[in-house]
């Protein structure tokens, strides 16, 4: 039996110092993804290209620690983001018929960051999670990804808020150049 999962966050975040500055922010790719998702967890590899170590995810008896590579474009004052593939460790056999979809974007207005985010999984029901019925699992692996994505949204409304406002103040400084002799 085929399990599907999804869920949807959207942000409405107004920032009162700077809006104006977002979308030059927003160009600053490597830095936003960073502050978007744990620097700690994200490799760089290569133009727009990102590799996410997930945090392990506990379902029940299982342990699932999911690997996602991650595609990033920009336009003037919006970052987009999708995945592209994603391996499993911690269940043999079940990375074949996993299928894990990501599509976001954040984009700069007058006000502040508007966003959205969706999170999909589609996976054959594992043997060890026969006996629980289908809905409960759904339910829980819905409530699994929501919380995803409400870390995700927690973070842009610290983390990369904080990180906007320190790269503000090292944009601005200006650079002071040694008088000439």
């Amino acid at each position: 039996m085929v399990l599907a999962f999804r869920a949807t966050q959207s942000l409405n975040l107004a920032v009162r110092q700077g809006a104006d500055d977002l979308p030059a922010y927003l160009q600053e790719q490597q830095r936003v993804v960073g502050a978007l998702l744990s620097p700690e967890q994200l490799e760089p590899l290569g133009e727009g290209r990102y590799r996410y170590s997930v945090s392990p995810l506990q379902l029940f008896q299982l342990r699932i620690m999911p690997t996602v590579e991650i595609q990033v474009e920009q336009q003037a004052s919006r970052l987009e983001m999708r995945s592209l593939q994603c391996n499993l460790d911690g269940v043999p056999g079940l990375d074949d018929d996993f299928k894990l979809s990501l599509s976001s974007w954040l984009e700069a207005t007058a006000n502040g960051l508007v966003g959205e985010a969706k999170l999909g999984v589609q996976v054959t029901q594992p043997a060890v999670l026969r006996l629980i019925p289908t809905r409960l699992l759904e339910s829980t692996g819905e409530s699994l990804l929501n919380g995803i994505l409400l870390t995700i949204k927690g973070r842009v409304g610290q983390q990369l808020i904080q990180d906007f406002q320190s790269w503000r103040q090292q944009v601005s400084r200006p650079s002071v150049l040694a008088p000439e002799n």
